[in-house]
């Protein structure tokens, strides 16, 4: 059976927060690329995930969130954490936070460690589904290892098969992946380069006195 695809709005969201809600896979665009999510709570919604995408389970899922308390809801914010959320979200910085204790978030969201990846998108169907539902695990809605989903027909050739919705908001706005900074130590540490300029986010830090690793 192919997903079924509405319009990213009101009625569409509603009916994807349904579906979640039963433990099923959604597509849905982003301030990147389209992305494909399930319910944190879902019972073997997270395996079934990485079988539509053909995911090995030695990569990390990040948690899209609807606000920064949502965040810190499941990772620990130090200072600079928060300071980097309050000045670049909503958008392209991912942040590795420690995950709060007493979280317990699957071991094969985080593949094993004790940090999980978070994230405030740009877009308002992403958050609009957190709101509802709480941090939801989201990977990019393509087969792994094939070229990212642009709009809701890519994702239909690839996943349609394999997941229950897609929310077609039109084409993505981009498809440069977001910075990944790690904030699980006492220095913040630029993993990935992405949407966010490093330079930025350093000078940010500097102005407020945080170190970094970038420091001598």
């Amino acid at each position: 059976m192919t997903a079924r695809l509405l319009p990213d709005d009101e009625a569409g969201r509603a009916s994807a927060i349904e579906v979640l809600r039963a433990g099923g896979l959604v597509a849905m665009p982003t301030d990147t690329v389209y992305g494909v999510g399930v319910a944190l709570d879902a019972e073997d919604g997270l395996p079934r995930l990485f079988a539509a995408k053909d995911r090995p389970l030695d990569r990390a899922i990040v948690l899209l969130v609807a606000d920064i308390e949502q965040a810190a809801s499941v990772g620990v914010l130090s200072g600079a954490a928060r300071l980097l959320a309050e000045r670049f979200w909503p958008g392209g910085l991912t942040l590795v936070l420690p995950q709060v204790p007493g979280a317990r978030l699957p071991a094969v969201l985080t593949a094993g460690a004790a940090t999980i990846g978070v994230r405030l998108p740009d877009h308002e169907s992403p958050r609009a589904l957190a709101r509802a539902l709480g941090p939801l695990p989201v990977t990019s809605a393509n087969l792994s290892g094939w070229p990212d989903a642009r709009d809701a027909t890519e994702v239909l050739a690839q996943l349609g098969a394999h997941i229950d919705l897609v929310l077609d908001g039109g084409p993505a706005r981009g498809g440069t992946p977001s910075t990944v900074v790690d904030c699980s130590g006492d220095r913040p540490r630029i993993l990935r380069s992405g949407a966010i300029a490093p330079d930025g986010l350093l000078a940010t830090l500097d102005a407020a006195g945080f170190a970094h690793e970038t420091d001598g």
